[in-house]
């Protein structure tokens, strides 16, 4: 699943590509993957211009010239593609909005979703999020407040969204193994030190996977090298059985709470 690197790389690329385009015309092949009749959606859409792209933990905010937004959660398995007739996956796409020549495909939608809505709609729908990981407002004082408040497991704590926003399964365990933790040590019985180490870690991980464009290797559009970079840089992520980066010890892969976890036995503690 798309995390927060991911569609923050989404966001940037996407930004460069369709900012201030208008939307020529709108394709929908499967009505669950919206939340308006499609008639409804293409009256909206067509004309409209994509006047700014945002993204708040692994949402991306679609704003549009008439005042509404689409609000995207890509889920598990959706992803996006900019081509045109004769580029683009041959995969199923579930919606398809075209600016002109251009068109941007949605893929994978089964249990994402692509949905219009009003401002007010979205501060909604998005009020139980937890704080950026990476946002000015959590300085390490916040941090330590809201991680020690949590009786669970790092693993569990991390990818919970009320807690923060955006982290899930690969940086939640990228993020453990950059403080030498292990993903199951409960994480009101951490001490100040192991606290601060770990929202360094935090901060570092998020940042790197961003500017290596995230972990999904699937390329937004024909030539993109950016997308995808950090799937070479993972430490624990995917990595069973391979040596550890640090101590060369095999990676071992674990289910936390039905999640799969990867960690290194004898690094972290």
């Amino acid at each position: 699943m798309p995390e927060l690197p991911e569609m923050e790389t989404y966001r940037r690329l996407l930004t460069e590509q369709l900012a201030r385009k208008v939307i020529t015309d709108v394709e929908v092949n499967r009505e669950k993957s919206i939340n308006v009749q499609p008639a409804q959606l293409k009256s909206q859409l067509i004309n409209a211009q994509i006047t700014e792209i945002t993204r708040r933990a692994k949402h991306l905010i679609f704003k549009l010239s008439s005042g509404k937004n689409l609000l995207l959660h890509l889920m598990l398995g959706g992803w996006m593609y900019i081509g045109n007739e004769a580029d683009n996956p041959d995969r199923t796409k579930q919606v398809i909005i075209s600016f002109g020549d251009k068109k941007l495909y949605f893929i994978g939608l089964r249990l994402g979703y692509l949905h219009l809505l009003t401002d007010t709609e979205v501060e909604k729908e998005l009020s139980d999020l937890g704080p950026e990981p990476l946002g000015q407002t959590l300085g390490f004082p916040a941090f330590r407040e809201r991680l020690g408040s949590r009786r669970g497991m790092l693993k569990t704590t991390f990818i919970n969204q009320q807690f923060l926003s955006g982290i899930g399964n690969c940086y939640s365990d990228e993020i453990c193994f950059e403080a030498g933790l292990l993903p199951m040590r409960k994480a009101d019985e951490l001490d100040e030190d192991e606290i601060k180490i770990l929202y360094q870690s935090m901060k570092g991980v998020l940042t790197r996977a961003i500017q290596f464009g995230g972990y999904m290797e699937e390329p937004l559009f024909k030539g993109d090298a950016k997308t995808g970079g950090y799937n070479e840089q993972c430490r624990v992520y995917d990595r069973e059985g391979e040596p550890c980066l640090r101590c060369s010890s095999p990676i071992v892969k674990e289910e936390i709470s039905s999640r799969k976890t990867f960690y290194c036995a004898n690094c972290q503690n």
